[in-house]
């Protein structure tokens, strides 16, 4: 199983803390023995690579996180990669796309993009973290086959284009009533597509991950979300999956619980 650090950082001054989160989640993996069903977690049998940027050239970092994804996507068949903030599923995803459309001959590309906020806002010539969606989208990925999840406070501005675009949309409480259900329905999402997750951590709730910059009450448990990317992890199709928005200086107060999930997260999907 390959997985790559993404150091990358666009989050207009307020991410910082998320650039070493990928050191830090395969740190605490080590503290997770076992993944729930039993399978011997050792980061000695993990292929791992980092893609090395730097923070203050954005054109650079882009390009860098771009080129590599893409090579890498032409010798694996999964990756996990770990960012970052939420800008750096940005560059994965043109990759992702443009391997896809190359590739992957009858297979369209999909994504699945857990998170408290759209990200669809107007994007910036380098998108930040606010705007990676709409730019992914606008960049020629199939709205058709976008699905956002767990969104929960958003812009006009954002619902005015996820409206227009008809992306579609699995609200918090769809996930309560239903948990089985909404989860087959994502898998039946994606059946026959090339499969990309992005999993931004304020997805969930606050109580359960604190560290990270724009906290949103209300959010999926722990559990619910360990629950759906167990499910997802045993589709044939799933090609990659970034974890991004863990904030590690902010998580040092709370005893490194959200790394900690992090960590949990990438054990069930390995």
């Amino acid at each position: 199983m390959q997985v790559i650090k993404v150091p990358g950082i666009n989050g207009l001054g307020r991410t910082g803390g998320c650039r070493d989160a990928g050191n830090a989640i395969i740190n605490k993996l080590d503290e997770t023995y076992t993944s729930e069903r039993g399978k011997p977690i050792d980061r000695k049998l993990l292929d791992l690579e980092e893609i090395h940027v730097n923070n203050n050239n954005l054109e650079e970092q882009d390009k860098l996180i771009y080129e590599n994804a893409l090579e890498e996507f032409e010798r694996q068949d999964k990756i996990i990669f770990l960012g970052g903030d939420h800008s750096v599923s940005y560059s994965i995803a043109r990759a992702f796309l443009e391997h896809c459309n190359k590739n992957e001959k009858g297979k369209e590309p999909c994504l699945i993009v857990f998170d408290a906020h759209p990200d669809c806002m107007p994007a910036m010539r380098e998108p930040t973290h606010e705007e990676w969606l709409r730019a992914i989208v606008e960049k020629g990925f199939p709205a058709r086959n976008v699905l956002l999840v767990g969104a929960r406070n958003s812009y006009f501005e954002e619902l005015r284009f996820l409206s227009e675009k008809r992306i579609k949309q699995i609200s918090i409480n769809e996930i309560n009533n239903n948990i089985e259900e909404v989860t087959d329905f994502i898998m039946e999402f994606a059946s026959g597509k090339s499969l990309y997750v992005s999993l931004d951590i304020d997805v969930i709730d606050p109580a359960f991950a604190p560290a990270t910059n724009h906290l949103e009450p209300a959010g999926l448990t722990s559990r619910q979300m360990i629950y759906v990317m167990q499910r997802i992890a045993m589709m044939k199709n799933l090609k990659a999956v970034d974890i991004v928005e863990i904030d590690i200086e902010k998580d040092k107060k709370h005893g490194s619980m959200t790394t900690k999930l992090g960590a949990r997260i990438l054990a069930e999907m390995i």
